[in-house]
């Protein structure tokens, strides 16, 4: 086994702001989590010590009550766009419902919906234009984080109030031992997420933050323990994360580090079990095996702090945010494993200009009174479709169950396909 001996470093001053106190002695705390679970367990798998950084139910990143999104956060997402891409997909999921006859109860379910945004923005575009789709609409929310969990009764408070909106306690599945589990309804007196509708699943930047295994060319990647630092250890990779990396990925060469999103995987799985007739989207910046067989996106470990990026997931633990880049070939793979049929992947550029073309993005400026208010809506939408912004680096992945060809074939999303 090859170590590499590290420990956690943080800047020290003689007079540090009460939030940076509490920082570190958060930080602190959880450095103290992860060293008692290895003396208890030995050395964690990548996968855990990433799940408790970012998971853990107190000191993790998502559960500190900390602001993470946005400008005063760490990072921006699509849904900090203002209104712009809630109004876009609600226009695509009432397509999905008419496309599909109209039923009484069409049932989309937000994998991580963050603070909320973009359900808001769905749920009040829908009821604002959408009339009909919105009251057959039933919406419902995963989100691990109790603390996230707040924000979203605060921030959907009004739909939370009608029932249009819901939680779904989820189990989807169990990141201990990362294989699916099971989903059940979150409040009193609502039907399970079931197939006696139609159905769309959400995944707006979902699989980039799911803990993942790290191979090298020595090995699969261990956190252990040794004179009260952390040290690295290489291990022998277990069979499942060299299947992984056979079929979506390639073997690391020296020096690399290559990721094997194992969790994600089984998510996909999970959600394509549970849609019995409907629609999976998957918004994520991402990558095919194609791309990294051509030299691009052979190790993507990035982590986000204050709008600063870095590749060290040891620095201040959970207090920054641990990703990798979605590997598409892989989630399509999985969602066809277990029965759904994967479209061609688009760029989120190509699924929003299909969606918006037809009225030519009156979604966006349907509230603009004056130029300001124009020039203001007309950036936040170049944010989203152009390759300056996101439009060429996020990706979205459509598959389908039980939907007719000719429907599929119909979507506005698809058409640049």
């Amino acid at each position: 086994m090859n170590e590499r001996n590290f420990s956690i470093t943080m800047d020290r001053g003689l007079f540090l702001p009460g939030k940076y106190l509490i920082d570190l002695y958060m930080a602190n705390l959880l450095f103290e989590k992860i060293q008692e679970e290895i003396a208890e367990s030995g050395p964690l798998p990548f996968s855990r010590y990433m799940e408790l950084c970012l998971y853990h139910p107190e000191l993790g990143y998502y559960n500190r009550g900390n602001a993470q999104f946005g400008k005063a956060g760490d990072f921006y997402t699509s849904s900090d766009v203002e209104g712009i891409l809630g109004r876009l997909l609600a226009r695509q999921f009432d397509e999905i419902w008419r496309l599909g006859g109209s039923p009484n109860e069409i049932q989309v379910l937000e994998l991580g919906p963050g603070r909320g945004f973009l359900a808001k923005d769905v749920l009040d575009w829908c009821e604002k234009k959408f009339p009909a789709f919105f009251a057959a609409l039933d919406y419902r929310l995963v989100e691990r984080s109790p603390e996230l969990g707040k924000q979203l009764r605060r921030n959907l408070a009004r739909h939370f109030e009608s029932g249009r909106c819901s939680f779904l306690k989820s189990s989807l599945v169990d990141p201990d031992r990362q294989r699916p589990g099971r989903l059940s309804a979150g409040a009193p007196g609502k039907r399970q997420f079931s197939g006696r509708t139609l159905q769309i699943i959400l995944a707006n930047e979902f699989f980039d933050s799911l803990p993942f295994e790290v191979l090298g060319q020595n090995g699969q990647l261990r956190i252990g323990l040794e004179n009260g630092q952390l040290v690295e250890i290489w291990d022998s990779p277990t069979a499942e994360a060299l299947d992984y990396i056979d079929r979506y990925s390639v073997r690391p060469e020296a020096g690399e580090r290559i990721e094997a999103p194992l969790v994600a995987q089984n998510y996909a799985s999970a959600c394509a079990q549970l849609i019995e007739c409907g629609f999976f989207i998957a918004i994520d910046y991402g990558y095919t095996r194609d791309e990294v067989f051509a030299g691009r996106y052979r190790g993507t470990l990035m982590t986000y702090r204050q709008h600063a990026t870095s590749a060290d997931p040891y620095q201040a633990p959970g207090e920054q945010d641990i990703t990798a880049h979605v590997n598409f070939t892989a989630i399509a793979a999985a969602l066809q494993r277990s029965g759904m049929h994967p479209q061609k992947l688009v760029t989120q550029s190509e699924f929003l200009m299909g969606i918006g073309e037809s009225t030519e993005f009156r979604d966006a400026f349907q509230d603009c009174r004056l130029p300001e208010d124009h020039r203001k809506a007309s950036l936040r939408l170049k944010l989203l479709v152009t390759s300056a912004g996101l439009g060429e680096t996020f990706q979205v992945q459509v598959a389908t169950k039980r939907v007719s060809l000719d429907a599929v074939s119909r979507l506005s999303g698809l058409k640049f396909r």
